[in-house]
């Protein structure tokens, strides 16, 4: 068998088995994560064939590690491990795995296996899963499933990616609007083997089975048992079921919700989106603004060598068009820079400077994009506010910057020439670090994407014709 990972080192003379409990307490260091050591075991006993005690570290472990544990592996010690799992702890653990590795996993795991785990899981996870199987081995996984189940599974993949419906779960629990408190919770209690796995609302609903209320279960629990359901719901936030995951997102987050109905187009319950599954998309969302603020994707822990060089050339190839053109100034002012070499010295400090103001602007700028705090009803305020710290900066650094140099090259009008092209730069690079996204989200472009290239080329490029400039005016 090959290995990706370094062999260990007879560990099974070094570390002695030690019984589950002691396993709980030294697979996980004190911030929580998977102690290497503890990796080294697992290796170690799949290294052996030792199946019982590769079965007793992983069921040392609760799913999320487990998950995390596949990241620490190689593909082969990976199956090996995945081997020694049930249906029932496989189901739990294939919805917390990054999904590059969910893919390489669910190829080699048994179309059997996938049916019974899939059925484990609630409908959104298994839909999800699903979608990551190959078109084959997804209809034999399919087929060999529960009718009811595969079916909520074929529903939901037919809904868009990253919309609501393929968010949502379809288990739900619903009550008529003209029952009670009492006959809601003996309902509960009578089917209880039917509930979903997780809620925290019963939805209140009219004979078309829309929503007109939600009652949280805490509530549910505090009201008289005769008194009507109509008279102790709550107005409820509904979720179109087409609608983008990052606007589901937005309106958990303003609104403080823990769950929400999903309908469709007429207005009928179709399921229901809980907290858990926002705080993945929320983390989905941020990941990727800050790998797009920097020109990448998601490498993750197993990606190749060329799919990651194929996802960042593209920008470095645009970032070098971008820098040969703001270098370009420097060729123009070729027999200043002869006449004075102290100005290739300082030339990159004035640049260095603006562009670390244009970031500084952009990433907040950004950030009040992506969370709604900046449209055009305050556009024109945050504008005039950057503007204004740009100044402000620029003065400051100018006074900083040309007191240094006086004294360093104790020549005034050099001094004079580093203050005016730093207040020049700073302030268009906040004029570009606030424009450049709010022209590109005005156009329907990502702002996260493109708007840093454009800053680094603003800024490189007048922070060199400004200084250069300035000094070919004032000082040759």
């Amino acid at each position: 068998m090959s290995r990706e990972v370094a062999e260990p080192t007879d560990l099974s003379e070094r570390t002695p088995e030690k019984p589950v409990e002691d396993l709980e307490d030294m697979a996980l260091r004190e911030d929580y994560a998977l102690a290497p050591e503890f990796v080294a075991m697992v290796m170690d006993a799949a290294d052996r064939g030792d199946s019982e005690r590769l079965r007793e570290l992983l069921d040392a472990l609760r799913p999320e590690d487990v998950a995390d544990l596949m990241g620490f592996l190689s593909p082969d010690y990976r199956e090996v491990a995945i081997a020694h799992l049930n249906p029932e702890s496989l189901a739990d653990i294939l919805s917390e795995l990054d999904t590059d590795i969910r893919e390489e996993i669910l190829a080699f795991v048994p179309h059997d296996t996938l049916a019974r785990a899939l059925g484990e899981m609630e409908s959104d996870d298994a839909a999800d899963v699903a979608d990551d199987l190959e078109e084959d081995k997804r209809a034999q996984v399919l087929a060999a499933m529960d009718e009811s189940d595969r079916v909520a599974i074929e529903t939901s993949l037919a809904y868009e990616d990253e919309t609501a419906g393929r968010l949502m779960q379809r288990e739900v629990v619903a009550a008529p609007q003209f029952w009670t408190v009492g006959q809601t919770i003996d309902h509960l209690r009578r089917d209880r083997d039917d509930l979903p796995e997780l809620f925290f609302d019963v939805y209140v609903v009219d004979p078309a089975n829309r929503p007109v209320g939600a009652l949280a279960v805490s509530q549910l629990l505090r009201a008289r048992p005769s008194t009507p359901l109509a008279q102790v719901m709550e107005p409820v936030t509904e979720i179109p079921v087409d609608m983008d995951q990052e606007e589901v997102a937005y309106i958990f987050d303003k609104y403080h919700l823990i769950s929400a109905p999903v309908v469709e187009s007429g207005g009928r319950l179709v399921g229901q989106i809980t907290v858990d599954d926002i705080v993945g998309v929320i983390q989905e969302e941020s990941d990727e603004d800050i790998l797009a603020l920097a020109g990448v994707s998601d490498a993750g822990r197993d990606a190749g060598i060329l799919g990651i060089v194929r996802s960042r050339l593209p920008w470095l190839v645009l970032n070098l068009l971008t820098a040969s053109v703001a270098v370009s100034v420097i060729g123009a002012f070729q027999g200043e820079i002869t006449k004075l070499v102290t100005l290739a010295i300082l030339m990159p400090i004035v640049a260095s400077l603006g562009g670390n103001a244009g970031t500084q602007t952009l990433a907040v700028a950004v950030r009040a994009l992506a969370n709604r705090e900046l449209n055009a009803a305050n556009a024109t305020r945050i504008i005039r506010r950057e503007l204004a710290v740009g100044l402000s900066n620029g003065a400051v650094l100018a006074a900083v910057m040309s007191g240094a140099v006086f004294l360093w090259f104790h020549d005034p009008r050099l001094s004079l020439t580093v203050a005016l092209a730093l207040v020049i730069n700073v302030f268009i690079a906040s004029v570009a670090g606030i424009l450049a996204p709010l022209a590109l989200e005005r156009l329907g472009r990502d702002p996260a994407v493109s708007s840093s290239i454009f800053v680094t080329f603003v800024t490189d490029f007048m922070g060199f014709l400004a200084f250069l400039g300035l000094a070919a005016l004032i000082v040759t």
